[in-house]
């Protein structure tokens, strides 16, 4: 037995996980389980597609989140060709989940915050990558954690802001789509998705940062809070100065001003504890 024999064993193609350019494997490598990608025969000899699967490794192989499916190598496979080896994210995809209505709040609550911490992480990483969708997102067959595949294949200096606005709504068509199929009317998650969809793009959020604050019902509302809190304080300060219990006035100029100052700043670190 050879040692490439030996290295690879169990290799299975994956239809249903095949990409545009590329079909998807199992198999085990010195007994560990992995996927691998290569081009579809197709593409297998056009230096084109070649540069582009090259690339791809380049670009992923440094990424590092635990929503993202890691990178492990790039070599020959006999039998298959130059294949990317990526860890082992068998599962269901959320399409297949949605076809099947079986929808948990576990997926819902892994859509609300990883997938949405993932999307922000691959933003910061200058990569553009594949339209989001629920063929591209995984859950993982024995603890149901979600993983993004096909997250990308160049990196540049800086994204669009038609790249990033193109995630957001992707987004919102996405958590559409999983709310419908778990019949479920979280308000927060509906609205959020909606807004992620508006038919006009200057009503949709601005960023992932901001779908992340709305999705954790912070934003703009903190502001708010911070302005009234603050009103309502100095209301209390001029009620309670014209009290007995007020001080006892100080001669007018900087002494008075300091003391006047330092009493203030009492009262406000005494209401923000």
């Amino acid at each position: 037995m050879t040692e490439q024999t030996q290295r690879w064993t169990e290799i299975e193609h994956l239809p249903e996980w095949d990409e545009e350019f590329y079909h998807i494997y199992t198999a085990k490598k010195f007994g560990k389980w992995v996927m691998i990608k290569t081009l579809r025969p197709e593409y297998a000899d056009n230096p084109r597609y070649q540069a582009m699967i090259e690339q791809e490794f380049d670009v992923r192989y440094s990424l590092a989140h635990p929503n993202i499916v890691m990178i492990n190598d790039f070599e020959e496979i006999p039998g298959i060709g130059r294949c990317i080896v990526t860890d082992d994210v068998y599962g269901d995809s959320l399409r297949k989940l949605i076809d099947r209505k079986e929808i948990t709040p576990h997926h819902i609550n892994q859509l609300r915050h990883q997938l949405v911490n993932a999307l922000e992480y691959i933003q910061s990483k200058h990569i553009v990558h594949q339209p989001l969708k629920p063929e591209n997102i995984i859950f993982t067959e024995n603890i149901a954690n979600l993983k993004l595949i096909d997250v990308g294949f160049e990196q540049r200096p800086s994204l669009s802001h038609q790249s990033t606005a193109d995630d957001i709504y992707n987004y919102g068509r996405v958590l559409t789509e999983a709310l419908d199929a778990a019949g479920s009317d979280d308000a927060t998650l509906r609205r959020v998705a909606r807004k992620c969809t508006d038919p006009d793009p200057k009503k949709r959020f601005r960023d992932m940062q901001q779908v992340h604050l709305a999705l954790e019902n912070r934003g703009n509302r903190s502001f708010y809070l911070f302005i009234i809190a603050f009103l309502v304080l100095m209301l209390l300060l001029v009620i309670w100065l014209k009290t007995p219990y007020a001080p006892t006035p100080v001669t007018i100029g900087s002494q008075g001003f300091l003391s006047n100052t330092l009493l203030f700043s009492k009262c406000l670190s005494t209401f923000t504890l």
